[in-house]
């Protein structure tokens, strides 16, 4: 069997048993780069800050990208050509993924390594694609409780997070994106300065029962007026999907500036 380039050691990953023992048991978790190199999943993540900027592999320094992309000249987390690609094949306890891309997630674990405070920042955003609310609450109280310590962000800070890895998007646009309505009324909440008589009362009652005191917004606060790299606020990506969408969109609870 192959071994880790980057370890040395078997490429397998001890796991719990499934009989929910105290025993383990191997798996394989062998991701072989294009130009036969074989790693670990986490060994190669670990190389990212190095492979996000090359674009090379860590162990013969072969190019790794399918379109033979450079590193990038103006930002140092993203490839210089945007179709590039890592195609790798991994084999893992889930099978084979034959052609699985590996350089978004090398791209994001290099801009965390980066900018450690961004993590829970990246994890509110995908909550706000899950749907998550709780969660997203959890994150925030966390982060109030945590103002103060170095480089960690404020819960105004993580609430209005622009993603510079998703078209410096905010929550709000990656949860109208995902169509979760109910997020959306969270953030509505939480972080614009729309009036409360404009808010579900469900909405409200929910916010109010979790002990959430609204803030008071300006309209420079306002996460409504925050715009991806496109220029598109929420309300215009909003505008586009249409469906659930239009009446939010007519009745303008979306638009900067609406109170």
């Amino acid at each position: 069997m192959s071994a880790c380039q980057a370890c040395n050691e078997p490429l397998l990953l001890e796991v719990e048993a499934e009989d929910g023992s105290e025993a383990t048991q191997q798996v394989p978790d062998d991701l072989e780069l294009p130009c036969k190199c074989h790693f670990h999943w986490q060994c190669f993540l670990d190389e990212s800050p190095e492979v996000a900027l090359s674009l090379k592999c860590p162990s013969c320094g072969a190019q790794l990208a399918a379109n033979a992309a450079g590193p990038s000249v103006t930002n140092q987390f993203l490839s210089a050509n945007v179709g590039a690609k890592i195609l790798t094949r991994y084999v893992n306890e889930g099978g084979v993924q034959e052609d699985l891309d590996i350089l978004p997630s090398v791209t994001e674990e290099a801009y965390l390594a980066a900018n450690p405070a961004a993590a829970p920042a990246r994890a509110y955003h995908v909550m706000c694609g899950e749907g998550d609310v709780g969660g997203i609450i959890d994150l925030l109280r966390e982060a109030d409780q945590a103002t103060g310590e170095e480089g960690s962000l404020t819960a105004a800070q993580l609430i209005r997070y622009q993603d510079p890895l998703n078209d410096n998007q905010s929550g709000l646009h990656v949860a109208v994106q995902k169509g979760q309505d109910e997020v959306v009324w969270a953030l509505l909440w939480l972080a614009s300065s729309l009036s409360a008589h404009a808010i579900p009362e469900v909405v409200s009652q929910s916010a109010q029962a979790m002990g959430l005191e609204r803030p008071q917004v300006s309209h420079a606060e306002d996460i409504r007026a925050l715009e991806d790299n496109q220029g598109r606020t929420a309300e215009a990506i909003a505008a586009q999907m249409g469906g659930i969408w239009t009446t939010l969109v007519e009745s303008r609870v979306l638009h900067p500036g609406t109170q």
